[in-house]
């Protein structure tokens, strides 16, 4: 059976000028299956954010090859969207019209617009808030807006990069269990790219561990939680367990690249 998202020996190197040439991905190889829930893991600058921008079509490796549905991808598609740490709202355009925005950019009707922004509005727990611009709006609440916006397209994989890493712990974890339920509900094939090693444990069912730059697919985890989760399966045994395994193997790249720094 073909993976749904497969990337084979892909290769990247960026060439400023000026400044030596930097490799970010190196022979990397990964598969995803359609709906499954996966997290990136990995050093900071380790190439986790350039290979989602290869996925999305922003970026084009240099060599290898990276395909959705068996189909190569070779620039931007309607099936894939984006959610950012930094939300990426417009400050000029309400709750609505942000969510609204990728339809608006398609040509989508103004009333079809309307009813696909107020249902997903809904979904991320915004309703009273449709008139509301950025400025307004907490940080956990711009999220829910980025979030719906990512999903107004309707798009068939959803790549997460560190979404909620600039937020409160609180309102970080109330995110996360927000987001596996817009997941189950929405079904979606998630990319989830993250610092946090409870975070991806608690989220997917599957944690991919890259390297050092440049990136390379380390090691995989699956994890056999049952779901849903809920927050108190946190402080499982299985859990935990589970925590020690991605930091042990994690670690193994954090000290080489600190060895490679010179700290």
């Amino acid at each position: 059976m073909v993976p749904y998202i497969q990337a084979k020996n892909l290769n990247l190197t960026f060439r400023p000028k000026n400044r030596d040439p930097v490799t970010a991905l190196l022979g990397l190889d990964l598969e995803a299956s359609q709906g499954e829930f996966l997290s990136l893991v990995g050093p900071s600058g380790c190439g986790k954010s350039t290979f989602l921008n290869v996925l999305l079509g922003l970026l084009k490796p240099d060599s290898g090859d990276i395909r959705l549905n068996g189909n190569r991808i070779t620039g931007p598609g309607q099936e894939r969207a984006m959610v950012f740490q930094e939300f990426g709202l417009l400050p000029w355009r309400t709750v609505q019209a942000n969510v609204e925005l990728g339809l608006e950019l398609k040509g989508v009707a103004a009333a079809t617009r309307r009813q696909r922004s107020a249902e997903l509005i809904t979904l991320v727990g915004l309703n009273g808030f449709e008139q509301h611009y950025p400025h307004e709006l907490s940080g956990g609440m711009k999220q829910r807006v980025g979030l719906a916006r990512a999903l107004a397209t309707d798009p068939d994989v959803l790549l997460m990069d560190e979404p909620f890493a600039a937020l409160d712990a609180q309102t970080r974890d109330l995110m996360q269990m927000e987001l596996l339920q817009i997941w189950d509900r929405a079904k979606k094939t998630v990319l989830f790219v993250t610092h946090s090693i409870e975070e991806a444990a608690y989220l997917s069912d599957r944690v991919v561990i890259m390297t050092a730059r440049p990136a390379r697919t380390k090691s995989t985890i699956k994890i056999n939680l049952p779901r849903p989760r809920d927050y108190e399966m946190r402080l499982s045994a299985e859990f935990n367990d589970i925590k020690a395994r991605i930091w042990e193997t994690l670690k193994e790249e954090l000290m080489t690249r600190s060895a490679g720094d010179g700290s």
